[in-house]
C-alpha cells in the first residue's frame, strides 16, 4: 500500500496540472490549489491547497476515490467518495493540525 502514495500523489498533481491548462482562461482555482467534487448523491466542489495531498487522513480519501472511481473517471474530475459533512469536518481538523 505504500507504494500507491507516491503513485497517487503524482496522479493528482497530474491531474491539477491538466486542470490548470484546460481551464487557463479560468482564474477559479489559485496556485497552489485543487478543485475536489464530494459528495455521495449530489457532488459540491471545494478547493483545497495541494499541501493536503501529503496529510494521512486527504491521501486515505484520495486511496478511496482510487478504489470507488480508478483515475478513469467518466466525469473527468477528482471526486471524493465521502459525505460534504464528513469531508468539511476532515478539512477543518487538518487546517488546525
Amino acid at each position: 500500500m505504500a507504494i500507491r502514495f507516491p503513485s497517487l500523489i503524482a496522479n493528482a498533481k497530474q491531474f491539477h496540472k491538466l486542470q490548470s491548462l484546460l481551464n487557463r482562461n479560468q482564474s477559479d482555482v489559485p496556485k497552489g490549489h485543487l478543485a475536489v467534487y464530494v459528495g455521495e448523491y449530489q457532488r459540491k466542489r471545494f478547493v483545497v491547497p495541494i499541501s493536503y495531498l501529503n496529510h494521512p487522513w486527504f491521501q486515505d480519501l484520495l486511496r478511496r476515490a482510487e478504489e470507488e472511481f480508478g483515475f478513469n473517471h467518466p466525469a473527468g474530475d477528482l471526486t471524493i467518495p465521502c459525505s460534504v459533512n464528513a469531508f468539511v469536518e476532515l478539512t477543518s481538523r487538518m487546517h488546525l493540525s
